[in-house]
């Protein structure tokens, strides 16, 4: 199966940093951040991947991509264990590339992959800057698709003053850990979230999108139809809503945690687990 993982961002809470290393390939533990993105996948069946990359990024590439040089001279030195690690990464998974040009949100770099998912009946939407520690919502977020055909976002829950840093999901319980979303918003104001935000059933009233997403390749046909926002981006939220509408969406939720390397913080907390 496939998957797209966005990682075109320009990092700019790493700047001056982000000017010469992607945030993507900033270290958690002996390896970059998005190491752990494609592991993630390929663990879970999305073995065919493509990461959406901006001009800059190319290191990415080089991470991933198979270097005889380093190789041979690995094992000249008898350094088989580094020689077989080097050689692990470049064989996670089938690794393709597209560039971003403009910086127009990540409902633009989902649709770049438009004709890399062809007519496939599903694919994962991973974002490249956060990590799943210790286990992957996939497995569940795939389990409920084969039970009930709908595509699916990760939920997490989210106290209600923090519901203007996220997309928010509302919806009624379906059965332990999968709701049936009625309502799919980016980012509300907090004094403003709606109550049908809330989920039935939950102790927190809200959940909040924790980037991972099954999609239908329908998806692509209401990023197309939606019209750029604040800044000249397009939302996923607001094609995910049209989704939603049209064939249903899943919400699963996954009681891991979540490691978001998008700023400083993020990466320092995460730090310390690996």
């Amino acid at each position: 199966m496939k998957a797209i993982i966005p990682a075109a961002g320009l990092g700019t809470r790493f700047l001056p940093i982000a000017k010469a290393v992607p945030k993507e390939m900033l270290p958690l533990g002996d390896k970059p951040v998005i190491h752990y993105v494609v592991a993630e996948a390929a663990a879970a069946g999305f073995d065919e991947i493509l990461i959406v990359i901006s001009q800059g990024k190319e290191c990415i590439q080089h991470y991933f991509a198979p270097n005889p040089d380093l190789e041979r001279h690995l094992e000249k030195i008898g350094k088989l264990q580094a020689l077989e690690d080097v050689r692990a990464v470049s064989r996670l998974a089938r690794i393709s590339y597209t560039y971003q040009k403009e910086m127009r949100g990540l409902g633009d770099a989902v649709l770049l992959g438009r004709e890399f998912v062809g007519n496939d009946p599903l694919f994962a939407v991973l974002l490249g800057d956060t990590v799943m520690h210790q286990s992957s919502p996939l497995p569940a977020m795939r389990a409920a698709w084969e039970k009930w055909r709908q595509p699916s976002v990760c939920l997490e829950r989210c106290p209600a003053e923090r519901v203007s840093k996220y997309g928010v999901a509302g919806g009624t319980l379906r059965e332990d850990g999968v709701f049936t979303l009625d309502r799919l918003v980016e980012k509300p104001a907090p004094d403003a979230a709606p109550r049908l935000l809330s989920a039935d059933g939950v102790p927190l009233p809200f959940h909040a999108f924790a980037a991972r997403y099954l999609f239908t390749p329908q998806i692509f046909d209401h990023l197309e139809n939606t019209h750029a926002g604040f800044g000249g981006e397009i939302q996923l939220t607001d094609a995910m809503e049209q989704l939603r509408l049209r064939d249903g969406m899943l919400g699963v939720t996954w009681p891991g945690k979540r490691l978001d390397i998008g700023n400083p913080a993020g990466l320092i907390d995460a730090a310390r687990l690996y």
